[in-house]
């Protein structure tokens, strides 16, 4: 910087320019001037020790322009995906709760373990969404890449309101809906052994107790509490008590 502000700066500080182009092409003059200057105390000048040897050591600019890269650690969710920038992308499921890294540019999303490429997505601004590869799905879960939730929720609803609001149920517990499909298939392959009416109230009592469990379904069915009708609630009762201490809401108004 001191060189180019005495040869070139320090030049042209008293020139007067009437055009951005005009003075681009003063200080390209001045630069070749300074560049082929002899030095004073060894051989040569700047613009032959530079054609000596920085040139040959040289390479060819990359054929992509360059892009920034951020790298950011993330763990592998139970799920297999890992989040970056709140959306989720998958890696193979052996590497569940292992540490890696998230190579990320503005484009891409590389994710290495010990130095090997292990994912790479597309990068997605969708908040919340899912970016996954069946190849990264352990093999139960790619036997259910040709369902969806919409398709599983048709075959609920055929069966009954109460079991379509139990399918949903379960759908909406997992971060990533594939891995709630088997208790989904599992409860909907009930109806080979029972009706639609008996599986229906069995949900739906599974609803009322809480007991959305699958197995606590097929605990229902088999003991036949399905057929049974669910015990009110008892009343408050202390809602029937009269007592002069007591001052009742006519009170507050």
């Amino acid at each position: 910087m001191l060189i180019v502000e005495r040869w070139i700066m320090g030049v042209i500080r008293k020139e007067v320019f009437y055009s951005l182009s005009q003075l681009n092409q003063r200080i390209k003059e001045l630069l070749i001037w300074m560049n082929n200057k002899k030095f004073q105390k060894i051989l040569g000048t700047r613009s032959s020790l530079f054609t000596e040897i920085d040139l040959p050591a040289l390479k060819p600019l990359p054929l992509q322009s360059y892009q920034y890269t951020y790298i950011k650690k993330v763990t592998v969710h139970v799920d297999y995906h890992v989040e970056v920038e709140k959306h989720y992308y998958s890696v193979p499921y052996g590497l569940i709760k292992k540490r890696l890294e998230a190579h990320v540019t503005q484009k891409m999303i590389k994710i290495y373990h010990q130095g090997h490429c292990v994912a790479q997505h597309l990068k997605s601004t969708r908040s919340g969404g899912h970016s996954t590869h069946s190849e990264h799905m352990p093999k139960s879960h790619q036997e259910y890449s040709q369902w969806s939730p919409e398709r599983l929720q048709s075959w609920a609803e055929s069966l009954g309101s109460a079991v379509l609001e139990l399918v949903t149920l379960q759908l909406s517990s997992k971060t990533h809906p594939q891995q709630s499909y088997r208790a989904c298939f599992g409860l909907l392959s009930l109806s080979k052994k029972y009706s639609k009416e008996r599986l229906n109230a069995a949900c739906q009592r599974g609803l009322d107790t809480g007991a959305t469990r699958l197995q606590s379904i097929k605990a229902i069915l088999s003991s036949g509490l399905d057929q049974q009708v669910l015990a009110c609630e008892s009343s408050d009762p202390l809602l029937n008590i009269d007592h002069e201490n007591l001052r009742g809401e006519e009170y507050y108004h």
